[in-house]
């Protein structure tokens, strides 16, 4: 049973480090962009996201090892900045496909 235990642990512990490491890939990416490329993609402003990515990073180290509602809120909005303004900051910065698949437009 004990063994099972740590198991669990060593689990929850990696599943921490991997959602700690996409939070910290969501704030260095937030922080390289232009801050004019926010307000042509038609999202919110650098600062505001820059903000919300950097608390995500610090709850999510605050709740390193443990799954709770700090970590949840931490990769909820990692996860908000890269599913839904990276791409639309790639699509301004002419680094995005856009929906190009392999031989045009899907």
């Amino acid at each position: 049973m004990n063994l099972l235990a740590n198991l669990q642990t060593y689990i929850v512990l990696g599943l921490s480090a991997v959602a700690f490491g996409v939070e910290v890939w969501a704030f260095v990416d937030c922080v390289r962009r232009r801050p004019d490329a926010f307000v042509a993609a038609g999202k919110r402003t650098k600062q505001f996201w820059v903000l919300i990515t950097g608390l995500a990073v610090l709850l999510g180290f605050v709740a390193l090892g443990g799954v709770g509602f700090l970590a949840i809120i931490a990769i909820v909005a990692a996860g908000v900045y890269l599913a839904d303004v990276k791409p639309a900051l790639d699509q301004v910065m002419g680094r995005g496909s856009g929906n190009q698949g392999p031989y045009g437009p899907w």
